[in-house]
This record gives C-alpha cells, sequence and structure tokens, in this order.
C-alpha cells in the first residue's frame, strides 16, 4: 500500500503533525472546513509535486505563514519504503525523493499514481472545452511519460508562434509552422488513440451505473489532415486568420472534445444528476484504463462526491468503484460512510485541524 503515514508543518488549517494511514481504506469525516480535503490535498501534492486546488504554491501554507512542508512515506510496488517531500522556503518550492531533488515533476508521474475525485470535475461534463483537453492529456500522461515531454514540445512552438505572430515576424513562419505541425500531428495522434481506447470501459461503465447504453467520447481534432502535408495546407491557409488575429487559430490547443451518444451531443439535454454521475465514471473509467494499460492499481482520493447521487445511482456506483491499492474518502458526518466501511477500514474524524480515531 502506498501511504504509510504524512506529515505537515504549517499547511492550511491542519496541526503540525504526522497522520498514520497504515490501512487500505481511510474515511475522513468532518463539517466543511474543517480540513479533510487539506488532508487529500497532501497526498496529491505528495504524489504529483502540486496541488489540485491551487497554482500557487503559498496559499497551500498556512495562513500569515509564508513556508510549508509536506513529508510522506509510502511503500513502492517493490515493497520498498520511500520518502517524497514537498516544501516551500523563501518563495521556492523544493521536491526531494528519499533524499535526492526532483528537478521536474514529469519524474513523479509513476510514484504514487493518484486518481482524484472531486466536485471540480463536473467541468469535465459542462465546462469549457480545455477541460474536457486536460482530462485526456491527464489520463495519457499516467501511464507514458514521453506525452509530458511531446506536449510540452507543442506548447513551447505554439508559444513562440504567438509571438512571432503578434510582433509581426512572419518571414520565418514556415520554418515554425513545420515544427507546429509535427509536434502537433502527435499530440492528435495519442490523443485519438486514447480516446478510442477510454471509450471501451467508460461506455460499460456508464451503461451499468446510469442504465443508458451509447455514451462516449468524441474527439474532433482540430486538424482535419491525416499527414504532415495535409496539416501543413491548413496551417497556412489559416495564416492570414492568424496574422488578423495574433494568435494561432487552429491545432491541438483548440481540439473539440464532447459526449454524444447516438451521433448526438449529450450533456445539452442531459439531467444535472445525469450530468454529476458522468463526471463521476469519468474518473473511475481513468482508475480503469489506468490499471488495464499498466497493471497497477492506483491509490484513489474521494472528496465529498456522493452527495449528489441518489441512493440508488450511489450504491450501484459504490458496487462498481475500481480496483485500487489504497483508497482515502471524505464524508460530512450525516452520510451513511457505516454501510462502506469494512473491518479493516480506519476512520478519523476531523475537526478544526486536528482528527482523531
Amino acid at each position: 500500500m502506498p501511504f504509510l503515514s504524512v506529515s505537515f508543518a504549517n499547511v492550511r488549517n491542519l496541526e503540525n503533525k504526522t497522520i498514520d494511514l497504515l490501512s487500505k481504506e481511510v474515511y475522513f469525516i468532518g463539517e466543511n472546513g474543517q480540513g479533510k480535503s487539506n488532508i487529500l490535498e497532501t497526498l496529491y501534492l505528495s504524489a504529483y509535486g502540486s496541488s489540485f486546488r491551487t497554482r500557487n504554491d503559498s496559499e497551500i501554507a498556512t495562513n500569515g505563514m509564508k513556508d510549508f512542508s509536506v513529508r510522506a512515506i509510502f511503500r513502492d510496488q517493490n515493497e520498498r519504503t520511500n520518502t517524497i517531500s514537498v516544501t516551500l522556503k523563501d518563495g521556492r518550492k523544493r521536491i526531494e525523493k528519499n533524499a535526492k531533488v526532483i528537478a521536474d515533476r514529469k519524474e513523479l508521474v509513476d510514484t504514487i499514481p493518484c486518481v482524484l475525485f472531486s466536485h471540480d470535475d463536473l467541468d469535465f461534463a459542462v465546462g469549457a472545452p480545455e477541460r474536457r483537453r486536460f482530462f485526456i492529456d491527464q489520463s495519457l500522461s499516467m501511464y507514458d511519460g514521453s506525452y509530458i515531454d511531446v506536449f510540452r514540445a507543442y506548447k513551447k512552438i505554439l508559444k513562440t508562434r504567438n509571438n512571432l505572430l503578434k510582433e509581426r515576424k512572419t518571414d520565418v513562419l514556415d520554418v515554425v509552422d513545420a515544427q507546429l505541425a509535427e509536434a502537433g500531428a502527435e499530440v492528435t495522434r495519442r490523443r485519438r488513440k486514447t480516446i478510442r481506447d477510454f471509450n471501451g470501459v467508460f461506455a460499460r461503465l456508464y451503461e451499468e451505473v446510469a442504465g443508458i447504453d451509447g455514451v462516449t467520447l468524441e474527439y474532433s481534432p482540430s486538424w482535419k489532415g491525416a499527414t504532415l502535408d495535409e496539416i501543413m495546407t491548413e496551417i497556412v491557409g489559416k495564416r492570414a486568420l492568424d496574422e488578423s488575429t495574433g494568435t494561432s487559430m487552429s491545432g491541438p490547443h483548440r481540439d473539440r472534445i464532447r459526449f454524444v451518444r447516438n451521433g448526438a451531443a449529450f450533456i445539452p439535454n442531459a439531467s444535472t444528476g445525469q450530468r454529476r454521475l458522468l463526471s463521476l465514471l469519468l474518473r473511475t473509467a481513468q482508475a480503469v484504463f489506468y490499471t488495464d494499460v499498466t497493471g497497477r492499481l492506483p491509490v484513489l482520493l474521494m472528496d465529498d462526491v456522493l452527495l449528489e447521487l441518489d441512493p440508488e445511482k450511489r450504491q450501484r456506483f459504490t458496487a462498481l468503484l475500481p480496483s485500487y491499492d489504497q483508497l482515502f474518502c471524505t464524508f460530512m458526518p450525516g452520510e451513511p460512510y457505516e454501510r462502506y466501511r469494512r473491518t479493516t477500514t480506519r476512520v478519523y474524524h476531523v475537526e478544526g485541524g486536528g482528527w482523531h480515531e
């Protein structure tokens, strides 16, 4: 099991001490604002070196403090005990694994694979297009670290091209466009394959829980060309528009991904409950898909995500919870968490940043 313990110092409202996580399932029970989500945030921070709640690391520190530290002890797939520490001091973040500095967060991707379920996941169903692109890119990166380099390369070239457009230095666009086409074509290829394979998992899960068949993700790449020459023709054909707007109006950063059923858009006519369930099952499918590809079980972090489901859908969802290496759940005091716990489940009651069993 990955997480054995995690220690905090100056992290949000949490007490400066260590919490024992030596159990396959750990539940955190408490009212809103008491620190349940803060504990999950430290686990995610340990796994990926970043928060799922903010991009500003200083916000993780306790009010009035500038620095913080998190230290997690975990057991890897070879049963070896390891440590991950994340600290912020004088505005600089430092990540270490077994006392060795991690220079690039990419090195952490397959260390403690975590799948996070949160209220913000609803954005994947009803939010802006970039949220669905983010979900697919995240799912891909979890099992293929090389995709991170591919996507970074594309974004770097795109930034260069946009700067040239703004500065009206169009004389060098031919060279940059060729680089953009090559990097972008690889992003498109990997996204297309991932979505095709992912649909096999997601459609089945949605039908089993919601009773609605044929709901899938439909991928519409911004570039329609199948070859580099065809893509280059598209890019050059839209150059006048790009020059007038001062930005690149086509490419993987403008790919469209939507949910469809029988060829028609699904979300506009879906109920609030169906949309919420869809976002939950996306994360479930992400965990199943990761295991199918890698053979490894992820850690599941579930942050108050069952509240909005009716009892029947909640029962179906929990029955189809994917296999996991370790499970962390937060619950409000009135929720029937006792129905889900096992004899080995560890239950902490969280209040005012402290906790007790």
